[in-house]
């Protein structure tokens, strides 16, 4: 079986300052949605986007993810933690971001980008959307160096079974990783096709929407699943699962509905 290589969390040091892996992660992710902002800008002329655009739009998207992440940990999945212990919140360093509260932070800043720009919400979405997948794997990547959010028990004769040693000597999935592949390079792949050529306003976002969701409830079974607001509800889902529900449907309700 492999063994978690329990990195050191911090990349480097600058004198008092210590860089962590986890944030190279983000800057990593920053910076792969401006390369594909603009590639995307350049074979989609008819989207009407220029690089100072996608600058702007990923200033208030890093406002929306990091905002919204950590209050979406906050009131999805720890509310009890974090109301016993008010400073940690601003301890981002140390990881605690939600994918689903990031979302909702995003939506409000697409929303404002849209009114700021005189463009429709999907409009905006729609272009974004083929750029989110790559950042994601990229966060994953953070979670597994980080050592966080590992797996569920698994056989220990599958051949990537993986033990975690500060959790315990359980053969584990490296869910980190299934969700980097699947979340990230799958759903980009998927996405950066479909968006290839025009399609009517609100396609894409619904795809990104059904695809997401379907892929992160299916990872869920994968995953050691983590306490929230929403455990202990019937059919044994995770609050994760729970969120994606509302997700799948309504991607599925905006592909169905936008044809124009």
């Amino acid at each position: 079986m492999l063994v978690h290589p329990q990195f050191d969390p911090i990349a480097l040091n600058l004198g008092p300052l210590a860089v962590r892996w986890y944030g190279l992660m983000y800057v990593a992710a920053f910076i792969a949605f401006i390369v594909l902002g603009r590639i995307h800008a350049k074979r989609r002329p008819d989207m009407g986007w220029n690089k100072d655009m996608i600058d702007d739009l990923l200033f208030f998207g890093i406002m929306g993810v990091v905002i919204g992440g950590r209050l979406g940990e906050i009131l999805f999945y720890q509310p009890g933690y974090y109301l016993s212990h008010p400073l940690e919140i601003f301890a981002v360093w140390k990881g605690g971001m939600s994918f689903h509260g990031g979302f909702l932070g995003v939506l409000v800043a697409l929303y404002w980008f849209a009114r700021k720009t005189g463009r429709t919400f999907f409009q905006i979405s729609d272009f974004v959307a083929p750029l989110v997948p790559i950042g994601l794997m990229f966060g994953r990547i953070g979670n597994f160096i980080n050592g966080e959010l590992w797996g569920r028990p698994t056989d220990p004769g599958l051949p990537w079974a993986m033990i975690f040693p500060y959790v315990d000597n359980l053969p584990r999935h490296p869910s980190q990783l299934y969700q980097a592949a699947g979340e990230g390079l799958l759903l980009f792949a998927l996405l950066w096709f479909y968006s290839a050529w025009p399609r009517a306003v609100g396609k894409v976002s619904a795809l990104f929407l059904i695809g997401y969701g379907a892929l992160r409830f299916a990872a869920e079974f994968f995953r050691n699943p983590d306490p929230g607001i929403f455990s202990g509800l019937p059919l044994d889902l995770s609050t994760a699962q729970w969120l994606c529900v509302p997700m799948i449907l309504a991607g599925m309700w905006l592909f169905l509905r936008h044809n124009r």
